[in-house]
């Protein structure tokens, strides 16, 4: 099954469909021309979209129908990093209920992504309630019933992402991840070939991070690219609070010896760790190892003991060993052998002044939706981390989403920001090259 090129669906500012409220759980979306160069689709989340009504403590005033939920943050922090027309590379679902406010589908479709708005009139649309204490600690329920998101909602143009997003249990990770692959396999590219292998960024859930939930955690593991839990999701499954007894705040410590104890559990598999940190920034964490580099064809012999079929009883491994490393001189072939060093290091958080965090509600999964395009887009680990703490900044510096401008020149700003802008200063309190 070949991805069609000509069925993208985005929404614009200059073209966007009304509900047609006379058809029972009908799908509305925006259809227009794809160019037949698109590099097609970069991101897509599985999230849900939440409309979110806030209560501050007296006299704060509350708000009403705020932009929320994982999957409209993670969409946003992709977005950040990919203006016209990249922005037609972030995917998300919206599903739409007959309560959806008008305001919120002009503010979506000035965003110009490759958005899915799903309208059914016979329900309401996902809120929920969130209310704040004297310490900033949120409460959230749902208010009115939650549609998750499955594989079976991507479209043929959002399965053929080369990144996904999910925000969920160790078990239903793992079936979400089947799942995907499964469809991925039933597609093919406009010139026929197999999709590339996609990767998945793993956000798990606050409340199954618990030490019950760590085997299930670590079987997921090897299916996924990045698990990104925050500092308490971590501890928890650590079972551990991931607070220092001693100031209060976050420990380092403890985050550091937590991710060597999940990568030393499981040295055979490749997968990253990006634990977000709150003002602390984000801890990353990779296994490295070595690998024999590729050869278009072979130069040397196989060593003796491996010219007789198999492993013996009698088989000594560590000559085995030291003779696949050697060549017949007995020299280490050094020049075929690719070290990685893996990755061991913090990148600080954009903001180091706590003023300018207004409201850090959605601020992990803006990171998450910025990592992940990042990666998309051929960036290393710890640079795309830097471009996902900077996309997190534009989302805790106000309630809600960050506001979408020009400046004089006709550049995209956020908040009268442009985002590369940002990353330049970045970059360089980092000395990234």
């Amino acid at each position: 099954m070949a991805i069609p090129s000509e069925s993208i669906t985005t929404t614009t500012s200059r073209s966007r469909s009304k509900p047609d409220t006379d058809k029972k759980n009908s799908t509305v979306t925006t259809v227009v021309e794809s160019d037949p160069e698109s590099r097609g689709i970069d991101f897509v989340t599985l999230g849900m979209f939440i409309i979110d009504d806030i209560e501050y403590l007296p006299p704060t005033p509350p708000v009403k129908d705020i932009l929320g939920g994982a999957g409209s943050f993670s969409a946003l922090g992709a977005r950040l990093l990919s203006p016209p027309p990249l922005s037609n590379s972030v995917g998300w679902i919206i599903d739409k209920g007959s309560d959806f406010p008008e305001a919120l589908e002009d503010l979506i479709s000035t965003w110009s992504t490759s958005v899915s708005l799903r309208d059914d009139p016979e329900r309401l649309t996902t809120r929920g309630w969130n209310g704040y204490d004297e310490h900033q600690n949120r409460a959230f329920r749902y208010t009115t019933p939650k549609k998750r998101l499955t594989a079976e909602d991507l479209t043929p143009e959002l399965l053929a992402s080369k990144t996904f997003h999910l925000i969920c249990s160790p078990t239903r990770c793992r079936e979400l991840v089947t799942e995907i692959k499964h469809k991925r396999h039933r597609l093919s590219t406009p010139d026929g070939n197999s999709l590339p292998k996609p990767i998945f960024v793993w956000e798990p859930v606050p409340d199954l991070c618990t030490p019950d939930e760590l085997l299930n955690c670590t079987n997921t593991l090897p299916l996924i690219d990045v698990i990104s839990p925050n500092h308490s999701e971590l501890a928890g499954f650590m079972g551990d609070s991931g607070i220092d007894p001693e100031t209060g705040e976050i420990s380092t410590k403890a985050i550091e010896r937590a991710c060597e104890q999940l990568l030393g559990s499981m040295p055979l598999q490749s997968f990253s760790i990006v634990v977000r940190a709150g003002e602390k920034g984000c801890y990353l964490a990779r296994n490295g190892g070595r690998k024999r580099k590729t050869r278009s064809k072979p130069q040397r012999k196989k060593p003796s003991a491996l010219l007789h079929g198999g492993l013996q009883p009698d088989t000594d491994m560590e000559a085995l060993f030291a003779g696949l490393l050697q060549d017949p001189e007995g020299m280490i072939a050094r020049e075929e052998i690719e070290v990685d060093p893996g990755v061991e290091r913090w990148i600080p958080a954009y903001h180091t002044d706590p003023e300018k965090v207004v409201d850090p509600t959605g601020g992990g999964n803006t990171f998450l939706g910025g990592l992940a395009v990042a990666l998309a887009r051929g960036k290393t680990l710890e640079e795309a981390a830097a471009w996902a703490s900077v996309a997190a900044s534009f989302a805790i510096e106000q309630v809600g989403v960050p506001t979408l401008g020009k400046d004089e020149e006709g550049r995209e700003t956020w908040n009268g920001v442009r985002v590369d802008d940002r990353f330049e200063e970045f970059k360089t309190r980092l000395a990234f090259s």
